[in-house]
């Protein structure tokens, strides 16, 4: 999306959503689509095993009905269920499927993505197609459509004659992604899921008969984590980058009683509680990351995607 909006081009997303995506799958398009990936004959029927007379009930209120029948879909609560669902995602999304980054995949979180909105609108339609004729249904309220560095009269996108939602900044697998291609609203909730973590051992933390060698250890352990969360596939800004370090600072001194009226250096700040800079911890995970994707496969999708 930065490349795009460096280049001053338009990328027009849909996030599509599948409708109860768990209970909707046929319990024959799932033996199917388990031959197909390669599965033993002998695991399918211990699957078909599983599956054979699968009865539940409805609580409420006022009291719970009687046992029925569940012919559909997948156990809940199972943990066999994701694997399961992802087979049968694979399977029912040949045919349609492109390569990464025009399509990607986890699970029922689905992106298209094209260079023309008429484009991604056909392969939105020819994606509702493959799904619907095996059994899984689009959501017509929960998709949505966004367009990277949008263009006037880019216009909309239609689902069977009806209007996709479009929105200008979208929560994909955790992160918030934007239209205009900046990350600054996922900072910000990167700063604020800081201080959640926070407040959650502040008890800790903020305890003067505890050693700052063991609040460091606790922060970098349940705050920090938190606030990185992702970022080391975000291209930072300096502001943005100073702002998390900022957060980061005024936890530190909070944890260890002290105040900027106290005119300490944040070097020694950071030393008491032995935590580094946090802007250098994010370029290491980045580094991290781009190593791994490196010595991964030339076809694997982060390679491609890169």
């Amino acid at each position: 999306m930065e490349k795009y909006r460096d280049g001053q081009k338009e990328l027009h997303c849909v996030f599509v959503d599948l409708e109860k995506a768990y209970d909707r799958v046929p319990r024959e398009e799932l033996w199917y689509c388990m031959r197909k990936s390669g599965v033993a004959e002998k695991y399918v029927r211990v699957v078909q095993d599983m599956y054979e007379r699968s009865r539940t009930v409805v609580r409420c209120a006022v009291g719970q009905t009687e046992e029925f029948n569940v012919e559909v879909g997948l156990h809940q609560g199972s943990a066999l269920s994701p694997f399961l669902f992802a087979m049968v995602m694979d399977q029912l999304s040949e045919e349609v499927r492109q390569e990464s980054p025009w399509t990607m995949m986890f699970a029922d979180d689905i992106v298209i993505c094209s260079e023309s909105r008429e484009q991604v609108e056909e392969n939105l339609e020819r994606w509702r197609f493959a799904l619907e004729r095996r059994g899984m249904k689009v959501s017509r309220s929960k998709t949505e459509y966004m367009c990277v560095n949008e263009r006037e009269g880019s216009g909309t996108v239609r689902l069977q004659g009806e209007e996709v939602k479009k929105v200008q900044e979208f929560k994909y697998l955790g992160s918030t992604v934007q239209s205009n291609g900046e990350c600054g609203k996922e900072v910000k909730k990167r700063v604020q899921a800081g201080w959640n973590g926070w407040r959650k051992v502040s008890g800790v933390l903020c305890d003067q008969k505890i050693s700052a060698r063991i609040k460091g250890k606790v922060y970098r352990t349940v705050v920090r984590p938190a606030m990185l969360y992702g970022l080391e596939t975000v291209s930072l800004r300096k502001r943005q980058e100073s702002e998390l370090e900022v957060a980061e600072l005024k936890m530190l001194r909070f944890s260890l009683g002290v105040t900027r009226l106290d005119r300490i250096r944040n070097e020694y700040i950071r030393g008491t509680a032995h935590v580094g800079r946090l802007g250098d911890k994010v370029r290491e995970a980045r580094l991290r990351w781009f190593g791994h994707v490196q010595r991964r496969d030339s076809k694997h999708d982060p390679d491609s995607a890169g």
